[in-house]
């Protein structure tokens, strides 16, 4: 069964000291999860230690950075290596989010460099892809994400790209409040799974998780994780909040 998973983004926000009331009163209500189902937290840089501390014992839940660099070491100031996050255990880092490629203009081939990196150093990228609205409103959602996994992930082996989960993240949702139905969500998911299997075969893309990106909620987590090829969520906002996300968690498929 394909791992089901409930990832919390908490991209530039919380103090330490709110990081630590958040997590208390998340990780307070002691939810058992299965074998089959995992939380992650993506946390800010400065906490990333603090943080897998408390998760590291915990069965199922982990740490993950925000983004990694795409160079192994050396004099790139400000920048922060696999090594460095597989010296303090940091199991998942995201890479590719849409404000990164936005922000920073990340290119699908830098990003394709920062997927060997991780990979090499035993750590799961959560490799994010996704169209803005523009593409979405002139239906070339397929073709945009799909030129996204050929450019960023196809120059893996079926082995390599075993170790990815996906996040496919509609960049017109994210912190909008809109959100893509169920089943507009169910319809790239199952567009990418077919993709996958079109390169690597039906087995590999049938045990590849594919996370929903956009705006998931309490209110909406149900129905986005009953969907047959959607295996959780990447939080953004809703993940800042302890009960929506603890209700979140709770919504992954038993």
């Amino acid at each position: 069964m394909r791992k089901k998973i409930a990832a919390a983004n908490w991209k530039m926000n919380l103090t330490l000291p709110q990081a630590h009331q958040l997590l208390d009163e998340i990780l307070g209500q002691n939810i058992s999860l299965e074998k089959h189902q995992e939380v992650i937290f993506a946390v800010p840089f400065p906490y990333l230690t603090e943080m897998n501390k408390r998760t590291f014992e915990l069965k199922n839940y982990y740490t993950a950075a925000q983004n990694c660099s795409d160079k192994k070491s050396g004099a790139y100031t400000g920048e922060t290596s696999v090594e460095m996050l597989q010296s303090i255990h940091v199991a998942h880092v995201v890479i590719g989010h849409s404000e990164r490629r936005e922000y920073y203009h990340e290119t699908n081939e830098l990003l394709a460099q920062k997927v060997n990196m991780a990979i090499g150093a035993g750590i799961t990228p959560i490799f994010c892809c996704g169209e803005p609205l523009s593409i979405r409103e002139a239906e070339g959602q397929n073709e945009f994400v799909a030129k996204q996994l050929l450019e960023s992930l196809y120059h893996l082996t079926a082995d390599e790209i075993a170790k990815v989960v996906i996040a496919y993240e509609p960049i017109w949702a994210i912190g909008t409040g809109k959100t893509a139905s169920s089943q507009q969500a169910q319809t790239i998911h199952a567009f990418i799974r077919e993709n996958i299997a079109g390169k690597y075969g039906a087995e590999v893309a049938d045990n590849i998780s594919i996370l929903y990106g956009g705006s998931v909620k309490a209110a909406n987590a149900v129905d986005l994780f009953s969907q047959p090829d959607v295996d959780g969520g990447l939080v953004g906002g809703a993940s800042l909040v302890g009960n929506e996300f603890t209700a979140i968690i709770k919504a992954l498929p038993a």
